[in-house]
C-alpha cells in the first residue's frame, strides 16, 4: 500500500492507540506491586482487572514469567505462588474492539539489573531504525548487537510479530537478531517489538505446564460444563488467548481438557530458556509512520 493511502488518523489506529494508553498505564501500576512476598495470581488479576475499568479488554492472560521461564506462564485457577528473589517477565495485552496493543517489562528481584537493561536498551536500538522501507532483518541485527555488547545472548526463537484484529500474532516476524532475507516494514504497519536476553545459550523450549489457551475450531460438545466454556470462548475471546480462570462454568479446568482433547482449543506450553538460565524481555506495541513510528505503549 502506498504511503499516501494509509490513513493514520483512521478509526482502527485511535483503537490501537487507545489500547496502548491503557496498557502503559497498566503496565507501570503492575510492575511497582510486584516485590517479593507478593501473589501471582493477586498481580495478574490486579491487571486484568484494571484494563477493564480502565475501558478496555485483556488481550490475553498476563504473562508472568519467572527466572527460565519465557513466555506463557500465568497463575492458575487458586494458584498460591508468590516471588521470591527472582526475574520477573510482566507481558500484558490490551484490546480495544478487537484492535491490540502488547507490552512486557522485567522486573529483576535477583540481582541481574544488567540482563534487564540489556533487553531495554536492545528494544531502544530497534526502535529508533524504524522507519518505512527499514528490512526487519536489520530490525534484529541492532538487537543482536547491543544484547552481544553487554555479554549476553538474544533469545533466537522468540521474534516481535504483526498485531491484527483480533489476532495476537501476524506477519511480519521481527527477529531478535540479525537474519538475511526479512521483511520491509511499511507506514501504517502495527508491530510489537520484543527482544528477549538471557545469559544462556538463547534458546527456548516448549516446557509441560499448560494454562492459557485459544479456539482452534468451531466445534460442539455434549457435556454441559464444555458447552458453557465454548460459548463464552467463542463470543467473548474469539480467537484470542484466554486462561482457563477466565471462564464462568463450573469445573472449568475439566471443561479445558474435554475440548482440547476434541481438537477444538489448543495450548500455550510455558517456553522456557534451554539451559535453565535467566531471560529478561522488553516490549512495545508501535505504528510505522512516514518519518519512524509511534510507539503506542510508551508510559505518560
Amino acid at each position: 500500500m502506498a504511503e499516501s493511502e494509509v490513513d493514520l488518523e483512521a478509526e482502527k489506529y485511535e483503537k490501537h492507540r487507545e489500547a496502548g494508553r491503557i496498557l502503559a498505564q497498566v503496565r507501570e501500576e503492575t510492575a511497582e506491586r510486584v516485590e517479593v512476598g507478593a501473589s501471582h495470581l493477586e498481580i495478574a488479576e490486579y491487571a486484568e482487572d484494571r484494563i477493564r475499568e480502565l475501558g478496555g479488554k485483556p488481550a490475553f492472560p498476563v504473562n508472568i514469567s519467572v527466572d527460565e521461564e519465557a513466555a506463557h506462564a500465568t497463575p492458575s485457577i487458586d494458584d498460591e505462588t508468590t516471588f521470591g528473589e527472582e526475574m520477573i517477565n510482566l507481558d500484558i495485552g490490551v484490546h480495544v474492539d478487537g484492535w491490540l496493543a502488547d507490552t512486557a517489562i522485567t522486573v529483576d528481584l535477583s540481582g541481574n539489573p544488567e540482563l534487564a537493561e540489556a533487553s531495554e536498551q536492545a528494544l531502544e536500538a530497534a526502535l529508533d531504525v524504524i522507519e518505512p522501507g527499514v528490512d526487519t532483518g536489520d530490525i534484529g541485527a541492532e538487537i543482536e548487537d547491543v544484547i552481544d555488547g553487554y555479554g549476553y545472548n538474544p533469545v533466537v526463537n522468540l521474534t516481535g510479530h504483526g498485531l491484527g484484529h483480533w489476532e495476537q500474532h501476524t506477519s511480519p516476524n521481527i527477529p531478535n537478531r540479525a537474519v538475511s532475507q526479512g521483511t520491509t516494514l511499511e507506514v501504517g504497519d502495527v508491530v510489537a517489538i520484543e527482544p528477549f536476553a538471557t545469559d544462556g545459550g538463547g534458546k527456548v523450549t516448549e516446557g509441560a505446564s499448560e494454562e492459557i489457551f485459544a479456539l482452534e475450531r468451531e466445534g460442539s460438545v455434549r457435556n454441559r460444563q464444555a458447552r458453557e466454556a465454548l460459548e463464552q470462548i467463542t463470543e467473548e475471546f474469539r480467537t484470542l488467548p484466554f486462561a482457563t480462570r477466565w471462564l464462568e462454568t463450573d469445573r472449568a479446568e475439566m471443561a479445558v481438557r474435554r475440548l482440547k482433547r476434541n481438537n477444538i482449543l489448543h495450548g500455550y506450553p510455558v517456553l522456557k530458556e534451554d539451559d535453565g538460565c535467566l531471560v529478561s524481555q522488553k516490549e512495545h506495541t508501535i505504528i510505522v509512520t512516514e518519518d519512524g513510528c509511534e510507539v503506542t505503549t510508551a508510559a505518560e
